[in-house]
């Protein structure tokens, strides 16, 4: 087991409960020998997506993908499955394909024209024929995991990682009533970020930033209007609730635009956005009316490349009228101003001057994937309880009371209404 990077202090105050906690300290987001740790314990153990399905739709098609700095070729065999391979010769190491993204019918190493099938084995490999011990057989690309779900390629460079339907936890059976798997990308955005990607992490979490830095969020779905799951495996999520005179989340007030809601969504659904991360590097939002994901890339303790795709139903980009423009407007400017806020705390904290703030009480969100972080830099066998969002709209109760089950899980929310009650009735209590 490799030794923590934080010391047990460090990591017994991230654990505490969550009014008397702290944050992350300072070298977890700037310290270069964390980052390493974290690419080896993390980046190259646990499952990551790599991209779409539909990147690699028909027999021979194929995209290539970078997971911490490994070079990819993800590709659908003559089979129909989807299949991973590091994308090195096995002769001299050349990169065997260029293309960012193509259809082949075997792959030929620019080289010296080693030759390889779909299925990643070796078929030619001229004046090999007299080596000792040396064979096609044993000398095709080497190969990575692939798991596929919701329409999404994970591949692990772990060849021991668990199954992913047993590393999803509950997510899979949580969000079983959509069908993300037909959907069709309507838009890519990426960005350059000089943030570490928890700073972004954390930032995706929580709301109690969006009155002044997402003007436009809140007055669509305001921030102290939500409430989080209580999860059964990497990820967390919850819901902000729209106000009643928008539809979705986008420029002009929120309007459709005369999209009809995607597959899957409820009456309640639509009254509502729901926000999950996926452990460690994976947003996924859900809309009405689309889907939207980022997919986040660290490239050291500095610097972090985040992919944002929108997602529609593809009956939905068929229509004479689609225009997606108001949701991507909304979504690339209030990433902007996420991004913008995350540099800026990133460049504070290196300061000599900061040391591990305070969660407010509007953060369990927050104080969750830091939870998931030190359990992980811990390694000790110990699972932190997380911490979940009960309300925004007056100080949370030091006791945890779920309430009524809402999408399969247990939800956390307590109507505003009786919120203020309570509060109330404490505040006549108290005189």
């Amino acid at each position: 087991m490799t030794a923590s990077p934080l010391t047990p202090e460090e990591i017994a105050a991230v654990r505490r409960p969550y009014r008397a906690a702290s944050l992350l300290p300072g070298r977890a987001y700037h310290d270069p020998a964390i980052h390493e740790f974290e690419r080896e314990r993390w980046f190259r153990r646990d499952w990551l997506i790599a991209g779409r399905e539909e990147d690699a739709a028909t027999p021979g098609s194929y995209f290539l993908a970078e997971v911490d700095d490994e070079p990819l070729i993800v590709v659908r065999g003559r089979d129909g499955v989807i299949r991973a391979f590091y994308n090195v010769c096995r002769h001299r190491g050349t990169a065997v394909v260029e293309e960012s993204c193509g259809q082949a019918v075997r792959f030929q190493c620019p080289y010296h024209a080693w030759i390889y099938d779909l299925d990643g084995r070796l078929i030619r490999a001229k004046h090999t024929e007299d080596l000792d011990d040396f064979s096609l057989e044993t000398s095709g690309l080497a190969a990575v995991r692939v798991a596929l779900w919701q329409g999404f390629v994970f591949v692990s460079l772990d060849a021991g990682a668990e199954e992913l339907s047993d590393w999803l936890g509950d997510l899979a059976t949580h969000l079983d009533r959509f069908d993300f798997g037909a959907l069709r990308v309507a838009h890519t955005e990426t960005y350059e970020v000089e943030a570490n990607w928890k700073f972004i992490a954390e930032n995706y979490s929580e709301c109690y930033h969006c009155p002044g830095i997402h003007p436009q969020l809140n007055k669509l779905t305001p921030y102290d209007l939500g409430g989080d799951y209580a999860p059964d495996g990497p990820w967390q999520g919850g819901w902000m609730e729209l106000v009643d005179n928008a539809e979705t989340m986008a420029l002009d007030g929120g309007q459709r635009a005369g999209r009809p809601a995607m597959a899957g969504i409820s009456e309640l659904d639509e009254r509502r956005v729901y926000y999950y991360l996926l452990w460690p590097t994976t947003f996924l939002s859900i809309h009405p009316d689309y889907l939207l994901w980022h997919r986040l890339v660290p490239a050291g303790p500095d610097h972090t490349r985040i992919v944002c795709q929108w997602l529609f139903e593809p009956a939905t980009i068929a229509a004479p009228s689609f225009d997606p423009s108001d949701a991507i407007g909304f979504w690339d400017l209030t990433n902007r101003q996420d991004w913008h806020v995350c540099e800026l705390q990133h460049r504070g904290t290196r300061s000599r001057s900061w040391t591990a703030g305070r969660y407010s009480n509007q953060e369990p969100s927050v104080h969750a994937f830091d939870l998931m972080v030190v359990d992980r830099y811990a390694d000790d066998g110990t699972e932190s309880r997380r911490t979940v969002r009960h309300r925004y709209d007056v100080p949370p109760p030091k006791d945890d009371e779920p309430n009524a089950d809402v999408g399969g899980m247990p939800a956390v929310l307590m109507p505003r209404s009786a919120a203020r009650a309570r509060a109330r009735s404490r505040a006549r209590s108290s005189r």
